[in-house]
């Protein structure tokens, strides 16, 4: 069946509700779509890898064991489960070439997805508190970061998240589906539903705006204000070798974040287009493969403790401290 059936469906059922969606992937050629389930799957290795690498080194290191690697550890477990949620399925998917998904199906992992990457998203704003508490009110860090706000930090984290994505996929369960049924993509989303609703969606996508200035703007507006502070007292270390160290602990973060949002904002920010198109595919890839691969990679490359807590790891060594 060519793209151009799946897209026009015959003449009386258009109104059909549907019980599963029709997921394109990234490709339709059979000889390609084997080169994206090895990379696929090489790329879901090395994100698992990596990120249980650096919670196993988290967990047995005792010079880890530090409120900022307490966040990062709860952020390789978000980005594995970010993972499992989309690209198993895709790699199925690729194997049965069987390219639906029911209804139900789809929802529960929209649900997950927006679940984790909520989390995500307050996690990078705590890591930032830690960052500002650390370096520009060293003198009370201990007593304003300590295990209990760590605990209640990443518990407000996940009440919220949830919240967020229990909300949105209930308001979905109130659009009606009829055909065509097709996603451009290769996993469930909101703005990719909304284009197939045959009911008004303009409440859904209020909410998402509303919704999403709490969850995404208001982190974001915490995370460039505590950087603000950051960067003001790091300019004003005389020491060369100093505002180096600090500028090096958090420009691993810096650069998480700004992968973070700016494919966030780009995929949530174009709900008024109609039509989808190759970049909606990218930023897709980057949301579910790329940017939680390079998380593991951008915090152990620029971080000499993650360097040396996973050398110790893989050699069955611990630390002397």
């Amino acid at each position: 069946m060519s793209l151009q059936e799946l897209m026009e469906p015959e003449a009386g059922t258009n109104r059909t509700t549907v019980a599963e969606f029709i997921l394109l992937g990234l490709v339709q050629t059979e000889e390609i779509q084997s080169v994206v389930f090895v990379l696929f799957l090489f790329a879901c290795l090395v994100k698992i890898g990596g990120n249980l690498s650096i919670l196993v080194a988290v967990l047995v290191e005792p010079k880890l064991h530090t409120p900022m690697y307490f966040f990062l550890g709860n952020l390789s477990v978000l980005d594995v489960g970010c993972i499992t949620v989309t690209v198993p399925a895709v790699l199925g998917r690729l194997l049965s070439r069987k390219c639906t998904i029911s209804y139900d199906a789809c929802l529960s992992q929209l649900f997950f997805f927006r679940l984790l990457a909520g989390v995500d998203c307050f996690l990078l704003t705590a890591m930032a508190y830690d960052r500002f508490l650390a370096i520009c009110r060293p003198l009370t860090y201990s007593t304003r970061m300590n295990q209990t706000v760590e605990r209640m930090l990443v518990a407000a984290s996940w009440t919220c998240a949830f919240t967020n994505a229990l909300i949105h996929t209930i308001a979905l369960t109130t659009l009606n589906f009829c055909s065509p049924n097709v996603i451009s993509r290769f996993y469930c989303d909101l703005p990719q539903l909304f284009r197939l609703s045959c009911s008004s969606t303009q409440f859904n996508e209020l909410l998402l705006f509303a919704v999403g200035f709490i969850m995404a703007g208001a982190p974001l507006v915490l995370i460039i204000t505590s950087y603000s502070h950051v960067a003001a007292a790091v300019l004003g270390i005389h020491s060369v070798e100093g505002r180096k160290k600090a500028f090096s602990t958090c420009g691993s973060h810096l650069t998480v974040v700004c992968l973070f949002y700016g494919t966030g904002i780009f995929n949530y920010m174009r709900l008024g287009s109609e039509e989808a198109s190759d970049k909606d595919k990218g930023v897709g890839v980057f949301n579910t493969v790329i940017n939680p691969t390079l998380n593991p990679l951008m915090y152990s490359l620029r971080n000499s403790d993650v360097q040396g807590a996973l050398w110790r790891v893989f050699l069955g060594r611990r630390s002397l401290t």
